[in-house]
């Protein structure tokens, strides 16, 4: 039989022996200290020696809070989840394992024997194996995952093993742990449920009233043939020959990127657009492309909805085959706000084209076209749609601006198509092109180029609409609009409204007005969920001709005058833009040039600077980062240059650039990025999450760690990811495709005198109680300093407990080894000792203090 004490502390076990013999052990000691004899069955129980045989074999496994990855150290806390496993052969033999039980610091780790027998060791050891696999445990660490890699391990199987089994193979310490994303989603849960989600903090909540979205009955059961059918049949050429002979127009629905972007600060979560995804495959195969990522979606799906824009690509592409994808790549920029190196950019696009993006709107944010040929190569490179977009601004029909007139639109247009565009785009981000100016444009850039022109706008003016429909009539092949409820104002014009436009007409596109009211009727609740994010913005404004702001920049420039105490100088900011702008030499206007314009702006609002201010050469100026970067040439270089006078007043002297910024950028190591990804996560990345940290360092890995703690929160509805949930509300999770949690919140404690609150959920049927500190009641609650892990002076608890004894005092002087104090837990003793010479600047916990792992001990000099 086989015996396992996976603990510092052996003892002798009984349990094995009455498996493989049917003796009663404890009862026959009882007996026998009544007096009766071994040897005699009516006395003890226990029959003569030669009537005792063996029958099976039999193994145990005691299951304890004892962390294998942290020294075999025992964890305390409370238990969250206990399921225990049962069946033929398997017997348990309890200690303090149930759902509730708190495991202290004071007493014994043990929470569960388990014994399994068989007829023979290797079913004794597979009943073992499928035991502890059916084991949940969840709140604190357990040995479960070691004993399961220990009884697996061959040398162990084969009888084979020595006592130095353990410290001769590390690679029983080889494991994943278990991922307890039930867990992991109930924790945050409960966290926004007692102290909310801090973006929705102070804002207006959904109103009561709202209706649950209603996704559209699926027109067929197989996603008919559409745009992408082409593409990945025929490829770009094939598609492109497409466009140009047909007679009707083709929509782009932006409802997935641009028109939330534009709406609600860019808020919106994957799990509303995946839950709708089929009903476009299904019911709107016309469409030419769904735009759906990029530009600021990505870092803000991970900066501010915990969530992997990829996993999002991969979502839609699963449930759209049919439709072109469309994203936005910002050249040189990729999906950030600076340039990056050339072998980053061109990673980046054919990783996104590898994951499921057939259309690639490139742009540069000052029209630099160079600036914009490394991610036009990698486009045509992958073999997807390289559209090459011109940024609008200006009028071309102003004779007193003649910097961007129409011959400079054209040669942009023509370079573009020399440097292989497939498609040529007009992206008109803040909606100035009027009718007039929309029908002339495209009539010329078609003429020149003879490519598919897609026209992009904004209706923040109010009269987009009629600019769509005057650049359909001068011969566009295709038009960004935004599904009815999720149009207007800083979004794109009206999807619906435009298809009945153009109904009855040679251009006519061909979608189902019906299903387009179907799929707004779910947006617009859905955008009810969303309130928190709305602007207050009411109608279309000609302001726009004046200020010139991109429609996605428009409502977050609001919300930054509104944070610094601007709000109720809307229109003096708006006038500081325009003149800014002026200032600057009259710039293109996107982001991240946009956000230039915008922080300079603010800035001299702020401080009460005029234009004049900022450009006397007497007056010392502070000027935002952004503005230095810009001015230095980090974006690129603008039509006609910068101002010498003011670049030189803000550079103070550094030479600015002059060639094209990713040309001077040494090219990314990626191996060795990736091993400082993962030492940051304590993790492997996939290609992928590579990608992520490659454009956004920082916010990746503060993504990474909030996932671990709260585990894949996307699946959640949206009104839970935003405001928990109530006493008595009760949601259904699909956390994976069959795998449905149920979960029912049934009331909310009240803060403890620890500054606690306790939920109280059910868990598909099972009760479970989380706590989380109330962040309200957190200023009246005394909590230990934890040691920080990069700084050396810090010398951390390896483990709770209450301390035993202290060793030194501030100001002694100690030598590499010296004792500093002992903490005491669990019936063990553990020496602290410092690891170099130095001098005790603080002793942070005396003696007797309760400590837990990782709080600040000692501080050293």
């Amino acid at each position: 039989f086989y015996f396992i004490e996976v603990n510092p502390r052996v003892q002798v076990e009984h349990t094995v022996t009455e498996e493989v013999t049917g003796i009663d052990i404890v009862k026959a000691q009882i007996l026998i200290a009544e007096g009766g004899k071994i040897g005699v069955l009516e006395e003890t129980g226990v029959p003569p020696q030669v009537e005792i045989a063996l029958r099976g074999h039999a193994i145990q496994c005691r299951i304890t809070t004892d962390d294998p990855l942290n020294s075999f150290i025992p964890d305390y806390g409370r238990i969250t989840a206990y399921r225990g496993a049962t069946g033929f052969g398997i017997r348990l033999d309890g200690g303090t394992a149930y759902s509730g039980a708190v495991i202290t610091r004071y007493y014994d780790s043990l929470l569960e024997k388990v014994t399994a027998w068989a007829p023979t060791p290797e079913e004794a050891i597979t009943r073992m194996h499928r035991a502890l696999r059916e084991f949940r445990i969840r709140g604190v660490a357990t040995n479960l995952t070691f004993l399961e890699n220990l009884i697996s391990h061959p040398a162990f199987q084969d009888a084979s093993y020595t006592t130095k089994f353990i410290d001769s193979h590390p690679e029983l310490f080889d494991f994943t742990p278990r991922k307890d994303r039930a867990t992991k989603i109930l924790n945050y849960i409960a966290e926004t449920t007692v102290n909310g989600h801090p973006d929705v903090a102070d804002r207006p909540k959904p109103p009561a009233h709202a209706l649950a979205p209603k996704v559209p009955e699926l027109a067929v059961e197989q996603p008919p043939a559409g745009s992408r059918t082409l593409l990945d049949r025929e490829g770009p050429k094939a598609l492109t020959d497409w466009m140009l002979a047909q007679k009707q127009i083709l929509l782009t629905d932006t409802t997935m990127r641009d028109a939330h972007q534009s709406l609600l600060a860019t808020r919106m979560r994957s799990f509303d657009m995946v839950t709708v995804a089929e009903a476009y495959a299904a019911n709107l195969p016309q469409l030419f492309s769904i735009e759906c990522w990029g530009g600021a979606t990505f870092d803000v799906s991970m900066r501010f909805l915990q969530e992997c824009p990829w996993d999002r690509l991969h979502d839609l592409r699963e449930r759209i085959p049919n439709i072109l994808l469309q994203m936005l790549l910002r050249g040189a920029n990729g999906v950030g706000y600076t340039n990056y190196p050339d072998n980053v950019v061109r990673r980046f696009t054919h990783q996104a084209a590898a994951a499921g993006i057939d259309v690639f709107r490139v742009f540069d944010s000052l029209n630099w076209v160079e600036n914009m040929r490394v991610a036009m190569d990698a486009v045509l490179e992958s073999g997807k749609l390289c559209e090459a977009a011109i940024c609008y601004t200006g009028d071309i029909l102003d004779p007193s601006r003649p910097k961007y007139d129409l011959n400079y639109y054209v040669r942009m247009a023509r370079e573009l198509a020399d440097a292989g565009a497939h498609i040529i785009g007009i992206k008109d981000m803040a909606g100035l092109v009027r009718p007039p100016a929309a029908h002339l444009l495209v009539k010329a850039i078609k003429e020149e180029t003879g490519l598919p022109l897609h026209f992009h706008t904004h209706d923040t003016s109010g009269i987009s609409a009629a600019s769509v429909l005057a650049a359909v009539q001068a011969g566009a092949d295709a038009v960004d609009a935004a599904m009815d409820s999720l149009s207007g104002l800083t979004s794109q014009p009206t999807l619906g409204s435009i298809v009945e436009a153009l109904r009855h007409t040679e251009r006519d596109s061909g979608l189902d007005p019906e299903a387009i009211r179907e799929i707004s009727d779910y947006w617009e609740a859905v955008r009810m969920q969303y309130t928190a994010f709305e602007s207050d913005l009411k109608a279309g404004a000609s302001e726009v001709y004046l200020h010139e702001m991109p429609g996605g920049q428009f409502t977050n420039l609001k919300e930054q005058a509104r944070s610094l105490g601007l709000a109720e100088r809307w229109h003096d900011v708006a006038q500081m833009y325009a003149d800014v702008n002026k200032m600057f030499g009259d710039i293109v206007k996107v982001t991240p040039s946009s956000k230039v314009v915008g922080d300079m702006a603010l800035a001299m609002i702020s401080a009460g600077l005029t234009p004049d201010d900022v450009e006397n050469p007497e007056r010392e100026i502070s000027f935002p980062d952004s503005v230095i970067g810009f001015l230095r040439g980090e974006l690129g270089q603008p039509p006609g240059g910068f101002p010498r006078d003011l670049q030189e007043k803000a550079l103070k002297g550094q030479p600015p650039l002059t060639e094209r910024p990713g040309a001077s950028l040494a090219p990314t190591d990626f191996d060795v990025k990736r091993r400082e990804a993962e030492k940051a996560v304590e993790r492997e990345v996939t290609e992928q999450e590579l990608d992520s940290y490659l454009m956004y360092p920082k916010v990746f890995v503060d993504y990474a760690k909030r996932e671990l703690d709260f585990g894949p929160v996307g699946v959640l509805p949206t009104p839970v990811f935003f405001y928990g949930m109530e006493a008595g509300q009760e949601i259904a999770v699909d956390l994976d495709p069959g795998f449905t949690l149920i979960i029912l919140c049934q009331a909310i404690g009240d803060p403890d005198e620890d500054g606690m609150v306790k939920v109280f959920f059910e868990l598909n049927g099972q009760p479970r109680t989380i706590r989380v500190p109330d962040r309200r009641a957190a200023g009246a609650v005394t909590r230990r300093a934890k040691a920080d892990p990069g700084n050396a002076n810090h010398v951390a608890a390896p483990m709770p407990g209450l301390i035993a004894s202290v060793a030194v005092e501030p100001g002694r002087k100690v030598m590499a080894g010296d004792l500093l104090m002992t903490i005491e837990a669990m019936k063990m003793e553990t020496a602290i000792h410092v690891d170099r010479d130095a001098v005790v600047a603080d002793v942070v916990a005396p003696l007797g203090t309760q400590v837990d792992a990782k709080d600040l001990l000692v501080v050293l000099g």
